[in-house]
């Protein structure tokens, strides 16, 4: 089946076939070359098939209803901001299908890495712990938990195991670092393994963020 989402795919070994997958989710109102020029700086050794999708146009209501691309529908940017949980989940059934996409190029679910910025990692969360298939790594930047209470305990999850990586930075604005922090605790508190760190950034991604996702990612991949 050909995936609903179109996407940027780029391979570190294209001559051979791959042995891991990197789903990598961007932002509102961004596409997938928001973070392709990313795997590159990455510098992995091993043959890894990156995907970049872009999210489908859709209304946001906290832009006057403008059209951009968006996983999901932003009602309001409160600190326990609603979101359309409908949405979601049909971005989560899309990544699925990229999964999907993956395990018949070869490589199996728990070889792949989600990771997400901001919206993308609402999504990489929501996937994640909701999906059932087992993953390599989560990799959550600047980003938050759509539904802290629907978050089932680790004992219970396909990816109780699976190690999450949450990076923020510490003068966000867009999305603040409490959630983040409240991210952290939450998944924790389940029995999830999760990495933690902040930057003295703002809704962005800086150089030794990336150093930091070189190491961490290499670390997964290998």
């Amino acid at each position: 089946m050909t995936p609903t989402l179109q996407y940027i795919q780029m391979d570190t070994n294209p001559d051979q076939a791959p042995q891991y997958g990197v789903i990598w989710l961007h932002g509102l109102g961004a596409d997938g070359n928001d973070f392709a020029g990313l795997a590159p700086e990455l510098r992995l050794d091993s043959s890894v098939r990156f995907i970049f999708p872009h999210a489908p146009m859709r209304s946001v209501t906290i832009n006057g209803g403008m059209k951009m691309r968006a996983w999901y529908d932003i009602l309001e940017m409160s600190l326990d901001r609603k979101v359309d949980m409908a949405n979601i989940l049909e971005s989560r059934q899309q990544i699925d299908e990229l999964v999907d996409e993956l395990v018949a190029a070869g490589v199996p679910s728990e070889r792949i890495v989600i990771a997400g910025f901001s919206q993308g990692g609402v999504i990489a969360y929501d996937y994640a712990l909701n999906s059932g298939r087992k993953l390599a790594a989560v990799l959550a930047l600047s980003t938050y938990l759509a539904a802290p209470d629907a978050l089932t305990s680790a004992a219970n999850n396909a990816n109780g195991a699976t190690p999450f990586c949450i990076h923020h930075g510490t003068y966000d604005p867009v999305v603040v670092p409490e959630l983040g922090e409240r991210a952290q605790t939450l998944l924790q508190r389940q029995g999830y393994p999760v990495t933690y760190k902040t930057y003295p950034m703002p809704h962005a991604v800086c150089p030794a963020q990336v150093q930091d996702l070189r190491d961490w990612v290499g670390s997964i991949l290998i």
